[in-house]
């Protein structure tokens, strides 16, 4: 029950970057940039921390923990900024379809680390992923003819990799430390992290306060504190490769996320990619609640 209730915490973090994406659509429907999205999602984020912060255990951080817990704030800021770049430069189902690349990428860095070979299992499940990923994100052929743009093609692999690392360090990171205290130590890392990218005038400069603030906190709930917090929870218990493909989960997410808040009609063709998806997410945790049920009725026995 521990191992599905770990997992489930995985899937709602994902799920809720995948709903973030519908608010930053409805944000840049109402004239604001990216970039405010991009660098509101972690300040909104890290304020949305900080009353739970100051409320809850606390303890002494020391210099590893520290510079660990910002090496993930970084991988996460970093996985942001370069999904951006890669949408300018492709269209963006191409860059949902490259980004998406996490999750074999997260099974190969498992794989190296532990130095065994994926289960056959993950393997289907990556499969299933690759199928079914191309499908949900409605790539057209259009999209398809973008391929040649490297620039896009290398960032949007480079936001792949830094997410399958974000996953892969978010379960090893800060051992010992209270998940929300983690927490707000990776959202400022990200904030500072996303600052280096972008200009933070707009603290000042009287966006927020002229409409920002409506868009930033939803951005900043659904990026930020409910992820980032979930994923703390969840991934130290649960290995890295199964942890990738449970992220898989933000896609299906974001494609419900817009069909119900921005009012996007959802294709015959998206629909059976989001279940080939589900189902490819659903194949890894099958057999590890078949090994639970098996060990509950060897140990009655």
């Amino acid at each position: 029950m521990n191992q599905f209730r770990y997992s489930l915490f995985i899937l709602i973090g994902a799920s809720s970057y995948g709903f973030q994406a519908s608010i930053v659509k409805l944000m840049t429907n109402a004239g604001y940039e990216a970039a405010h999205a991009a660098s509101s999602q972690y300040l909104f984020g890290l304020l949305l921390l900080f009353i739970p912060f100051i409320l809850t255990k606390r303890v002494k951080v020391n210099g590893k923990q520290t510079l660990s817990l910002f090496g993930v704030g970084i991988l996460l800021s970093l996985t942001g900024v370069f999904y951006a770049i890669s949408i300018q430069e492709l269209s963006a189902s191409v860059a949902i379809v490259l980004l998406f690349q996490f999750t074999w990428i997260g099974v190969l860095i498992e794989s190296i680390y532990l130095r065994t070979f994926p289960s056959h299992l993950k393997i289907i499940s990556i499969i299933l992923l690759w199928v079914g990923t191309p499908f949900a994100a409605g790539v057209s052929p259009e999209g398809l003819g973008l391929l040649n743009n490297t620039k896009g093609l290398v960032y949007g692999f480079l936001a792949a990799l830094m997410f399958a690392l974000y996953l892969f360090f978010s379960g090893k990171a800060g051992k010992g430390v209270p998940t929300i205290q983690r927490s707000f130590i990776i959202a400022i890392s990200g904030l500072l992290t996303t600052f280096l990218f972008i200009s933070p005038a707009f603290i000042v400069d009287g966006t927020i306060t002229d409409g920002l603030w409506k868009y930033g906190w939803p951005i900043g709930l659904f990026g930020v504190f409910v992820p980032v917090v979930f994923f703390a929870l969840g991934t130290p218990h649960v290995d890295s490769g199964i942890a990738a493909i449970l992220g898989a989960a933000e896609l299906p997410a974001a494609m419900i996320g817009a069909m119900l808040i921005v009012g996007e009609q959802l294709t015959l063709g998206q629909a059976a990619g989001i279940v080939l998806i589900l189902i490819g997410i659903g194949v890894p945790q099958w057999r590890s609640r078949k090994n639970v049920d098996s060990k509950k009725f060897s140990s009655s026995c």
